[in-house]
């Protein structure tokens, strides 16, 4: 079973309402091209129909990944301690610069709009920083050696 936070859990239910949605909307487009006759030459008809089959599996993926995740709770975790949902900068010691990291459950594509990257908990980065505390300094292996970073703060 997955470990997610309940930021990421709002976020796979507004993922799956949309997707419903989407569906709902496909299929009225299904409906209205197949009212139009030839289906053998209606183009708009199959691109509705393989465009239904790609929601319809994005639909189910993320339907059974809610059914096989696991909210972790915060409560009880103390303020300066770094766990699953949170939000924190980063001082690479390497090049002082600072960074702006989010320990999540499953790592997602990076937004490409945002100055925050997801770290996955497993990740050997998440690893090193669940349960740090800040002030602390924290050693992540890396494949180039190994990184080193203080953690400043926690920002949400």
């Amino acid at each position: 079973m997955q470990i997610i936070s309940a930021q990421e859990k709002v976020e796979l239910e507004r993922k799956i309402e949309v997707l419903r949605k989407k569906k709902i909307d496909v299929q009225e487009r299904i409906r209205q091209a197949a009212s139009l006759g030839d289906l053998s030459e209606n183009a708009e008809y199959h691109f509705a129909k393989e465009e239904n089959r790609d929601v319809e599996r994005q639909l189910k993926e993320a339907e059974n990944r809610l059914k096989s995740v696991s909210v972790v709770s915060t409560e009880g975790v103390p303020d300066d301690v770094v766990f699953l949902g949170h939000t924190v900068k980063l001082l690479d010691l390497d090049d002082d610069s600072e960074q702006l990291v989010r320990l999540v459950g499953e790592a997602a594509p990076p937004d490409p709009n945002s100055d925050v990257m997801a770290v996955s908990a497993s990740s050997p980065m998440g690893e090193a920083l669940l349960k740090a505390h800040v002030g602390e300094t924290v050693k992540v292996k890396a494949p180039g050696g190994t990184l080193e970073f203080k953690i400043l703060e926690i920002i949400q």
